[in-house]
């Protein structure tokens, strides 16, 4: 497990990826930091990710900011856990493909 990438949830719908960023820089060098979207409609999904350059800091943020106030919401900090494999892919499983409709009669 990666000590250096944090899970931040409960997000204010309101944060952006640089204020996240803002909001976790005073715990030392920030790799990346990005707040996840929704990628039809653009807005927040309410949780995002925050890489530091070294463990320390991360360990340091991840104890001092979970469960902290921000813009009215506990926010949760958490170490990031590898994304698991979901099989599928883009034709895979039971998704809504063309393959899915009947042919003639209604849709």
């Amino acid at each position: 497990m990666d000590k250096k990438k944090l899970f931040v949830g409960s997000l204010p719908w309101s944060l952006s990826s640089h204020s996240l960023k803002d909001l976790f820089s005073s715990y030392g060098e920030i790799v990346d930091s990005v707040v996840i979207s929704d990628s039809m409609s653009g807005r927040s999904k309410g949780f995002g990710f925050v890489t530091f350059a070294n463990e320390a800091d991360a360990e340091k943020a991840q104890v001092e900011m979970n469960e902290k106030d921000v813009e009215g919401r506990k926010i949760i900090v958490n170490f990031a856990k590898p994304k698991e494999d979901r099989g599928g892919g883009f034709r895979g499983g039971s998704g809504g493909g063309r393959d899915n409709f009947r042919r003639g009669g209604r849709r």
